[in-house]
């Protein structure tokens, strides 16, 4: 039964987000709805998600899978998230010559975008109270120093993501140690 719910929870996701950073909000709904993560570790797969190769959506199904039914939970999750996209995707095929220069198809895009923006921002402050908050409560300082070192880093410096990471996740070790409790 599980693995049916996995399936139908990401065909959902699938069918009612835009990909990326969008799906998060409906992911963590899904997931804590039915009792298959709890927000600290959506956060954490969202954050392995966003560091491993592949699009987030498909990595965060994966252990999200594996997480509540083991690997035939994420071979469930991924076909769910895949299913939309390859309807939508072969039905787009079909059509796209009549509706490449559509001006409605447009406008429709023109008032997708900023709710696409305002599900980034959500997710944003979802993650930042969980992300940010230290163990005995409150605001942990050494990971709001680390998150505001990385922005600095990303858009003055201009470090790459990968370098980023790693010095994070070095400052991360340091501050906090292996196993945070």
């Amino acid at each position: 039964m599980v693995l049916l719910e996995l399936f139908w929870s990401f065909v959902k996701i699938g069918f009612t987000s835009f990909g990326g950073l969008s799906m998060i909000p409906l992911i963590t709904s899904e997931v804590l709805s039915h009792g298959w993560m709890t927000a600290a570790e959506v956060s954490d797969i969202v954050a392995i998600a966003e560091m491993t190769p592949g699009p987030l959506g498909l990595n965060c199904a994966t252990f999200a899978g594996i997480h509540a039914a083991g690997l035939p939970g994420a071979v469930a999750a991924n076909l769910g998230a895949l299913s939309p996209t390859l309807t939508l995707c072969a039905a787009a095929a079909l059509f796209f010559e009549r509706f490449k220069r559509n001006r409605r198809m447009e406008q429709l895009l023109t008032g997708v975008r900023p709710a696409c923006v305002g599900m980034i921002a959500g997710v944003m402050v979802s993650l930042s109270l969980t992300n940010y908050r230290a163990a005995a409560g409150g605001v942990s300082l050494p990971a709001v120093g680390i998150g505001l070192l990385d922005l600095y880093l990303l858009l003055r410096v201009r470090m790459s993501v990968p370098k980023v990471i790693g010095l994070s996740a070095l400052l991360g070790l340091l501050f906090f140690g292996p196993f945070p409790v």
